[in-house]
């Protein structure tokens, strides 16, 4: 039998092309003064073969970590406006950045990008709405609207320089309201809109100093960190209080 499983393994075709990728920096600190970060993202393709007369093309795409979405519609009812429908958005990543190499219609298929969850639309996870809700689509195209206008959500095409079917590079530029955790980061290589290779890893995002210590206070100990914030409100009051004093004595 193992005789057998190894005859097996070794039958099978090797893969063609694979991707050889490198990052400019593999963690991103999020400190006081953060605002924003750039990642360099460049590899190779390494061959088996001979290069095909078909090109290939790369996407490359950076997630940040899933989480869920409330998304609320209003409606003006009896001359105010209120919230007239609620749906649970189940998980959407807080960042995506997709950088492609050519235009996306022509880097691959509906159904290659159904198989992976490429798309923005396919990286959100919405399982269902209630029964009063007609179209719970909408309410997932809300939220894609709203982070792509708030720079979250990004569709970088033509981003990739790919030379000589070989070498790649791109860059993403990650905002200063990132979420804290693991970033992980995909490349695919396309030919014909197929996916023929693909390969991952991720981007730690990781509070910093102060922010950090600030951070696991406020979730390890709520209360000790909800006196403080009480207490540098109140020393803030004063200083302002005193200050306005003295102005106006002078």
């Amino acid at each position: 039998m193992r005789w057998l499983l190894a005859f097996a393994l070794l039958a099978l075709p090797a893969q063609a092309e694979e991707v050889v990728l490198g990052l400019s920096h593999d963690a991103v600190n999020i400190s006081t003064d953060f605002d924003g970060s750039e990642i360099l993202i460049f590899g190779a393709i390494k061959r088996e073969t001979a290069l095909d007369a078909d090109p290939l093309q790369v996407i490359v795409t950076v997630a940040g970590p899933d989480l869920p979405v409330t998304v609320r519609r209003k409606d003006r009812r009896f001359g105010i406006w209120m919230n007239t429908a609620t749906v649970e958005v189940d998980a959407a990543p807080t960042f995506y950045a997709i950088a492609t190499s050519a235009p996306w219609e022509d880097i691959i298929t509906d159904t290659e990008d159904l198989r992976h969850h490429i798309s923005i639309p396919r990286a959100i996870r919405s399982v269902g709405a209630p029964m009063y809700v007609q179209d719970s689509q909408s309410f997932t195209e809300a939220v894609i609207r709203i982070r792509e206008n708030g720079g979250t959500y990004q569709l970088l095409e033509n981003a990739v320089t790919f030379r000589e079917q070989t070498l790649f590079d791109t860059s993403i530029s990650m905002p200063a309201n990132l979420t804290e955790g693991a970033y992980p980061t995909r490349i695919f290589l396309t030919r014909n809109g197929r996916v023929v290779s693909s390969y991952e890893t991720e981007i730690d995002v990781r509070k910093v100093g102060l922010e950090r210590w600030l951070y696991v206070l406020s979730r390890e100990q709520p209360l000790l960190y909800g006196l403080m914030s009480l207490a540098l409100a109140i020393a803030a009051g004063w200083g302002a209080s005193a200050a306005f004093r003295a102005i106006r004595s002078s």
